[in-house]
Formats: C-alpha cells, sequence, structure tokens
C-alpha cells in the first residue's frame, strides 16, 4: 500500500506541563489517512478534536508520539521545516472563513502562495482565477469579503486552501455558520475537488449527516479514538 498522506503514531498532549494542572487531553492517538479519503472527524466538544486538528495542521506540537505528513516525520524537523511543510502539503477551512478584509478575493486566494514564495507573481494570479471559476466565482475576483455573502466567502475560503495544490485539506466545522443549502453547496465543492484531484480531506463536523457522506468517519472521546482510526 502506498505511503499514507497522514499517519499519527502514539500522539499524545499535554498543556501546562510540569505544572500541579498538568492535563493531559489526548491519550495515545494513532490513525492513517490514504491520498484520496474523505474522511470526518466527530466527537463531542472536548473530546479533543480541536487538539487534534491542530497538531495535524502542525499548529501545535504533540508532547509524544509522532507526526507523518507524506512520510515526513514533522515532529523531527525545526520551525523552518515545519513552515515549509505546512505551506506546501496542507490547506485550511475553517468555520469561520478567516478572509483578509482589506484584499480582494483574488488576492486572498493567492495568500498562501505568496506567502511561501515571498512574493505575488503572474503564475499565482491565473492560478486563483481558475480555482475562483471553479467554486463559482469567477465575477466577484474584485470583490472584498465584505460584499459577499457567507456562501461565497467560505467558497473564497476554499479555493484559498487548495491554491498550493495541497496533498491533505484540513477543515474546521467548515459548513457550521451556514444555513443549510449553503452547508450542502460547500460540502459538495469540497467533495468534487476530492474526488477529482485526489486531494484527502479531514472533515470535522457536528452534523451527523456529512459525516454519512464521507468515506470513513474517525470518532474521538475523552481524547481517544473510539472508531475509524485505520483503513479497513
Amino acid at each position: 500500500m502506498a505511503e499514507p498522506v497522514l499517519r499519527l503514531e502514539a500522539v499524545r498532549k499535554s498543556y501546562n506541563v510540569g505544572q500541579p494542572n498538568e492535563a493531559e487531553v489526548l491519550h495515545g492517538i494513532s490513525a492513517e489517512l490514504q491520498a484520496g479519503e474523505f474522511v470526518a472527524l466527530v466527537g463531542p466538544s472536548g473530546s479533543g478534536k480541536s487538539t487534534l486538528l491542530n497538531i495535524v495542521g502542525l499548529l501545535e506540537r504533540p508532547t509524544g508520539g509522532e507526526v507523518f505528513i507524506r512520510g515526513e516525520n514533522a515532529t523531527a524537523l525545526d520551525e523552518a521545516g515545519v513552515t515549509r511543510l505546512r505551506g506546501r502539503t496542507l490547506g485550511f477551512v475553517f468555520q469561520f472563513h478567516h478572509l483578509i478584509p482589506a484584499f480582494s478575493a483574488l488576492e486572498n486566494v493567492m495568500m498562501p502562495q505568496i506567502i511561501d514564495r515571498g512574493r505575488p507573481e503572474p503564475a499565482m494570479a491565473a492560478n486563483a482565477r481558475e480555482l475562483l471559476a471553479r467554486v463559482g466565482l469567477a465575477d466577484k475576483a474584485a470583490s472584498r469579503p465584505n460584499q459577499l455573502s457567507g456562501g461565497q466567502q467560505q467558497r473564497v475560503a476554499i479555493a484559498r486552501a487548495l491554491a498550493a495544490r495541497p496533498a491533505l485539506v484540513l477543515a474546521d466545522e467548515p459548513t457550521g455558520n451556514l444555513d443549510s443549502k449553503s452547508a450542502d453547496d460547500v460540502f459538495a465543492l469540497m467533495r468534487e475537488f476530492n474526488q477529482e484531484q485526489g486531494i484527502a480531506f479531514l472533515l470535522v463536523t457536528h452534523d451527523p449527516r456529512l459525516a454519512a457522506r464521507c468515506d470513513r468517519v474517525i470518532e474521538l472521546f475523552d481524547g481517544r479514538v473510539v472508531d475509524g482510526a485505520t483503513v479497513a
């Protein structure tokens, strides 16, 4: 079998380490995602979903265990290496789009590549225009976020997440702030990119309807995986 796009080996996370109030919130998580999988991460509030997503997204380091992204051990990298790996292999979509208000939709989509390369390049704009067209917003390239509806802003966020052609997109409640029609449209759009381009998605959701439409569900409870950690 090919190398998983994501492999977690006995990942633990504690806060306030060495203090009287030290608390471990992830207790040895092991899981895999294969290239092209579309996986839901579910669990009650406080189960550790956000912490796990931050670790997978290389935004926090685990206290113990290892995180492999496309076979590279992220936990062994220095900060510069982590930043490089994050920028070139991962995309992010959040519940609140986090678009930059002062920039147009086109500029927001270009931003991950500008940050990675250190400067804008003509090819970035062409790529961003193509992505905006794919998400149905070709005519909104010059619009700023406050000129777009909530669903349109989230489509821009999806285009931004795909700008660097990531191997894995992490989506944290991406439909949680949308009405049911917009939520279905956004989910269908992510699924389309997943199936057409083989991009893996890890989707945190409280919506059982959306989780049921994923390839597989990983369920967390009290910082432990209770179901769905490995590929059948």
